[in-house]
């Protein structure tokens, strides 16, 4: 079963999981590799994490930064989720440029997909079969229960990838074209930490939990031996 933890509010639970971040990062000295998320906690998440490494001293300069996903569009888009880091995130901690792996949503997506592939495995290590392990994988959820950009109207080819990213040309939430990790990428991960805020996800989230749920949320949960939910809708 997943470790849920519930909180009141979405300030409340953006700084608990910036202090189980750092907290994390704290126990390790070497590389760092993590996937941040978009969505609608991301800049309250990235806000407190930037005050609470001030304030804390926290070391942030091992880490390096992925996406589980991005929308094609140029990184200063307003729906770009690498505009949402750098502007709340990275600026403020003065992140070097080195440590950030965006996924570049103004390439051709297929060009994107391999950039970033390439990108990945240049840095990450990898499993028995050839999958990037990444240390922790930030994920949301939507009210339909799809997790990075994997939705539940998937091509058979995104359900099948294995290869680290994939393009989505399907999206039912605008805009049609995304990047985002495959499946194998989100079950080889150290941890996944999963944040539930915002209206209607309540019944996402019960529907994920089921041990035959159907959301793409649910095969991630169903892939993985230990996942780590923080809850802003209630208990489940």
């Amino acid at each position: 079963m997943p470790e849920i933890k519930t909180f009141a509010d979405d300030l409340t639970l953006a700084r608990a999981v910036a202090g189980d971040w750092l907290a994390l990062l704290g126990k390790n000295s070497g590389p760092h590799l993590a996937a941040l998320s978009g969505g609608g906690i991301a800049k309250t998440l990235f806000t407190a994490v930037a005050d609470l490494a001030r304030a804390s001293g926290a070391f942030v300069g091992n880490v390096h930064f992925f996406w589980a996903d991005e929308r094609c569009v140029p990184p200063n888009d307003s729906q770009s989720n690498f505009r949402l880091a750098e502007e709340n995130l990275f600026r403020p901690m003065r992140i070097a440029p080195d440590r950030i792996h965006r996924l570049k949503g103004e390439l051709a997506p297929e060009a994107a997909v391999a950039q970033a592939s390439g990108e990945i495995r240049r840095i990450a290590p990898q499993d028995a079969a050839g999958i990037p392990v990444l240390d922790l994988i930030f994920l949301g959820i939507g009210p339909d229960g799809h997790t990075a950009s994997l939705m539940p109207n998937a091509r058979l080819a995104v359900l099948e990838s294995r290869e680290p990213y994939v393009h989505v040309d399907n999206s039912p939430k605008p805009p049609p074209n995304r990047i985002s990790m495959t499946y194998p990428v989100l079950a080889a991960a150290r941890q996944v930490w999963v944040l539930v805020t915002g209206e209607g996800k309540t019944e996402a989230l019960r529907e994920s939990l089921r041990p035959d749920g159907k959301t793409p949320l649910a095969r991630v949960l169903q892939s993985r031996a230990e996942i780590r939910i923080y809850s802003g809708v209630g208990a489940p």
